[in-house]
């Protein structure tokens, strides 16, 4: 079913967006696109980003991105600039999600989480927020997890690097409170992308925590002009989350095993996972 994203004051913004070639990035270029922004993605697959900007139309501009690498990183800001004008709204999407238990995981696996996840992020928010101060505006988006607000046995190194990234845009909200400049963690749920896919989770919990790309986009275009620190998608999930952020420990792990949290990603479906794992592990 085609969406209609909110219009929210998009119109002639320029918005960058990173990990946009694949699934949430690319249906939030489109989600922006439609609100009237100007948009950039980047991602690390020079050749598919490529493609994907021109199937997106609009005048998208695709670029090749490293956000491992703070060099690469300013370079694709520096030239969506050049083409677009002036950054409005960063989006630090690109993310990766390999499953399997912490005690197999190899630790240059562990790195490249790190590396993606974490210090991505964060060598994308100094990277805006060197253009945002001068201005007094513009606005950061951080994507998260649910899994940052939790710990699902087989995405140890995962939900750390997502509990960091809420942690870290919290703070630096607070930061820039009276500054003009927004920042935002937006936190899905068990999206309908190949990062997630092969999920081992009751047919009832896919139906209650599972979204599409699109659900996605559409919260986080519909964050800009709210100043808001954690927007959880869907929007239900965040009382649910707060509240069992206060259950006992021994509640907590039972629920989790009703929920088949704890069997979801030690005990997936080997082969949905592992065309993507054959990918993140070839960068």
């Amino acid at each position: 079913m085609a969406r209609t994203p909110r219009r929210v004051g998009s119109a002639g913004r320029v918005v960058v967006i990173t990990g946009g070639a694949r699934s949430i990035g690319t249906a939030t270029a489109r989600a922006f696109l439609a609100t009237g922004a100007k948009v950039a993605i980047g991602d690390i697959d020079a050749d598919l980003v490529a493609e994907t900007a021109v199937a997106l139309g609009g005048g998208v501009v695709g670029l090749p991105l490293d956000v491992s690498d703070s060099g690469s990183f300013a370079a694709f800001l520096d030239a969506a600039e050049r083409e677009l004008g002036p950054l409005d709204v960063l989006v630090n999407n690109a993310g990766i999600m390999p499953s399997g238990l912490f005690a197999d995981e190899p630790e240059a696996m562990t790195d490249r989480i790190l590396d993606i996840n974490v210090r991505g992020v964060m060598t994308g928010t100094r990277l805006a927020l060197q253009r945002f101060v001068p201005r007094g505006s513009g606005h950061l988006i951080n994507i998260a997890s649910l899994a940052g607000t939790a710990g699902i046995p087989g995405l140890a190194t995962y939900c750390a690097s997502k509990h960091a990234v809420v942690g870290f845009t919290e703070a630096v909200h607070l930061e820039l409170a009276d500054s003009g400049i927004q920042v935002t963690a937006v936190l899905p749920g068990n999206v309908r992308t190949e990062l997630s896919a092969g999920a081992n989770m009751p047919e009832w919990m896919l139906r209650v925590t599972t979204l599409d790309p699109e659900d996605v986009a559409d919260a986080i275009v519909g964050c800009i002009g709210r100043n808001r620190p954690l927007v959880t998608v869907p929007r239900s999930l965040g009382p649910v989350i707060r509240l069992s952020s206060l259950l006992p420990y021994r509640v907590r792990r039972v629920t989790s095993e009703l929920s088949g949290m704890t069997t979801a990603f030690t005990k997936p479906d080997a082969a949905a996972r592992a065309a993507y794992h054959r990918r993140i592990r070839l960068g």
